[in-house]
């Protein structure tokens, strides 16, 4: 084989390398999601508000408040112990009925860790819960940690651990 004709076909190989690496560019570019299939840079005021959004709520027990919050695929431990999933959480739901305690929950303390190009957030927080039991008033604390994950569009929680917080002991007079 002479010089020549060697050339040729890897001047060939050369243009087809650069005309795939060209498409294989341009077809990763047209394939970077929208900005409303990403969390962007408010990521974490977005996860804020839907926490606090969700808590303001939660006490309702409004399906579509939990469907919202709760990812399909949630794993949920709770103070008890006890493991659930959202499809037996949106079982157990029921309205509030007139004779139960008026029941508001907050957040306090609230620190929110980004991962995985924001689109990944674990989120640590107080929950205050106040309970007016006709009358009777009383405020418990869980220490709560969540994780927020970014898809189709929207943030959901996949995984929460709740723990009771003990009251605290009287001391000795």
């Amino acid at each position: 084989m002479n010089p020549k004709q060697s050339r040729i076909p890897q001047a060939v190989a050369m243009i087809l390398l650069a005309s795939a690496l060209a498409a294989s560019n341009a077809s990763a570019q047209s394939a970077k999601p929208t900005d409303q299939s990403r969390p962007g840079a408010t990521a974490e005021a977005d996860v804020r508000k839907l926490l606090n959004e969700f808590l303001a709520g939660a006490a309702d027990e409004d399906p579509k408040l939990y469907d919202r919050f709760w990812a399909d695929d949630l794993v949920y431990t709770g103070s008890s112990s006890k493991f659930t999933n959202k499809a037996d959480m949106m079982k157990g739901l029921k309205k509030p009925g007139e004779h139960d305690p008026v029941v508001l929950y907050r957040a306090e303390d609230v620190i929110v860790h980004l991962y995985a190009d924001n689109n990944l957030a674990v989120v640590a927080f107080k929950l205050v819960m106040d309970s007016d039991d006709h009358g009777t008033v009383t405020t418990s604390f869980y220490r709560n940690t969540g994780t927020f994950l970014f898809r189709n569009g929207k943030w959901q929680v996949i995984a929460w651990q709740a723990t009771k917080v003990a009251a605290p002991k009287e001391s000795a007079k």
